[in-house]
């Protein structure tokens, strides 16, 4: 199979010189500005009461044994030696100074931890918590990135779906982030309600223009109980087909600056609750379809990077 798009896995391999595995933490107590009622209350209207922190061990359990048990598993089934802690659930840097910097040294506290992901919103990220991530960085030679929860770069589906946060929150985190030597991915969803072909095409055009480093895609899954599911159950939306999804992604990887690595190309949804996930297809089918049709198309990732540093007028600059 072709390497049709720069993958994380291959990324990573190539990085530390052998596999590297994510590990999810679950932090209790989790909260978010978008359901306290700082910005809003409810949440995204996709968002369920896990803070999309399903596939975490529960935050019964310390942010050590979870570290502990998630570093066993992955050691027993993939024979691998290194981690990257990964802060996944609701917003990881929603909380005092003081907290913040207890966890992220609880969650790095591992000889065999070499990175740190923090996922937050792009409302979020303050100078102060980037001061505290850059002090662990040099205290523990750990790689830092930043993951931020965009979904789409439409502000009026942002505010459909109550984001609670504006592109232009987006724009300025990059940025600031990326001046700390931090990694940056940016987490988007290519079919939300109200967002067509053209705004994943802008999407990818807006992190390609932000030097972006990673992107992490989701197919948009709902869960039973959240504001989105009863929009769902009442038809004030229908759901794009996944042939259109598979088109989606590969337009949106077409214009993507080739540089930035791809994280992940379909989501999962959690296994209780589930009203749609995927076309009832499992997610290697969708992988599938997405190298099929990159192959059908003779393109890959960047094939229409064509966009920045004023490339229009390359050839008049020759002259």
């Amino acid at each position: 199979m072709e390497p049709y798009y720069n993958d994380y896995a291959t990324f990573l391999k190539h990085f530390y010189d052998e596999p590297v595995y994510k590990i999810p933490v679950n932090l209790a107590h989790g909260a978010c500005p978008n359901r306290d009622g700082r910005v809003s209350t409810g949440g995204c209207t996709f968002c369920d009461a896990s803070g999309s922190g399903f596939q975490a061990l529960s935050d019964d359990l310390s942010i050590t044994e979870q570290i502990a048990e998630n570093k066993a598993f992955y050691k027993r089934r993939f024979k691998c030696n290194k981690f990257i802690a990964y802060l996944q659930t609701f917003s990881n840097t929603y909380m005092p100074l003081s907290r913040f910097k207890q966890v992220i040294d609880l969650a790095t506290a591992d000889a065999d931890i070499v990175g740190l992901s923090v996922s937050t919103r792009p409302d979020l990220v303050h100078p102060a918590y980037l001061d505290a991530l850059s002090d662990l960085a040099a205290e523990r030679n750990l790689d830092i990135d930043v993951e931020l929860g965009l979904q789409t770069a439409n502000y009026h589906t942002l505010a459909a779906v109550n984001r609670g946060h504006s592109l232009a929150s987006f724009v300025d985190a990059v940025p600031r982030i990326r001046a700390r030597g931090f990694s940056t991915c940016a987490h988007v969803i290519l079919n939300l309600p109200g967002d067509d072909g053209m705004d994943a095409v802008e999407t990818a055009r807006i992190l390609s223009a932000l030097h972006v480093d990673m992107v992490k895609l989701h197919s948009l899954y709902i869960v039973a109980g959240t504001r989105l599911a009863r929009q769902y159950v009442l038809g004030d939306f229908d759901m794009i087909s996944l042939d259109e999804y598979v088109s989606r992604v590969v337009d949106f990887l077409e214009v993507l600056d080739p540089r930035i690595v791809i994280q992940r190309l379909v989501g999962k949804g959690p296994q209780d609750d589930l009203i749609f996930c995927n076309w009832d297809t499992s997610w290697w089918k969708i992988k599938d379809a997405i190298n099929e049709t990159f192959e059908a198309r003779g393109t890959f990732q960047g094939a229409r990077c064509d966009y920045l540093n004023g490339a229009l007028i390359d050839d008049l600059a020759r002259q």
